[in-house]
This record gives C-alpha cells, structure tokens and sequence, in this order.
C-alpha cells in the first residue's frame, strides 16, 4: 500500500470521533467489545462496525483470550501520520516561541510582585 493511500486510511478512520475515543481507551491496555461499548450510548454492533474500521485502518489489532476477543492499538500507522504531521511543524513553531516568550514574561511578572509584597 502507498503511503499516501495508508495515511488517508488513517486519517479518514481518525475522523470519527468515535473511533479517536476507542482508540484513546486502547491506550490504556487491551479492551474487549463489551468493555468498549461502556462508555457508549451506542450497541454492540456499532461498535464493532467502528473497531473493524480501525482495524482494516492498521490502527488496531484483534485476538483472543479464551472467550474474549481482545482489541489493541497498533502504533504504525499513526507514527506515520505523525512523522506526516512532523512535516508542518515549521509553520507552528514560531507560535510555540511566541507563547514560550510570553509564559516566561508573566512569569517574570508574577515573581516581580510577590517579592514587592
């Protein structure tokens, strides 16, 4: 698969706010579709039409642990989309020089008054 085709995967399965909420949960350690559906107002067939999204996306994988059919998140395609996203980080990084210099004058500030009280 093309990188650019497997990054449009990605990105259109992460436009979901959904599928970013599972993928957020996953994080935190392997989940069944039970355990995913929790948080949800949604059934378990919903759920799994999003997680078989995510999984055709690489985003996840799923196995098994006796009668449970555990999913994961798989980092590959979103360290991709990352290193993509890295790529622009030109165009934000006078913003976060701008807020840095203004975080240490109000800083400087507060420190200022407190040693004048």
């Amino acid at each position: 698969m093309e990188s650019i085709d497997r990054l449009d995967i990605t990105f259109q399965a992460l436009a979901d706010p959904t599928r970013r909420a599972i993928l957020a949960r996953l994080a935190q350690g392997e989940a069944s579709v039970n355990e995913l559906c929790e948080p949800f107002a949604m059934s378990q067939p919903a759920i799994s039409r999003h997680l078989k999204v995510l999984e055709q996306a690489g985003l996840i994988s799923r196995g098994r642990d006796a009668q449970r059919r555990l999913s994961r998140i798989e980092g590959g395609p979103m360290a991709e989309a990352n290193a993509w996203l890295e790529g622009f980080r030109r165009f934000w990084e006078p913003s976060f020089q701008r807020l840095d210099g203004l975080l240490e004058e109000m800083k400087a500030e507060e420190a200022k008054r407190r040693k004048e009280k």
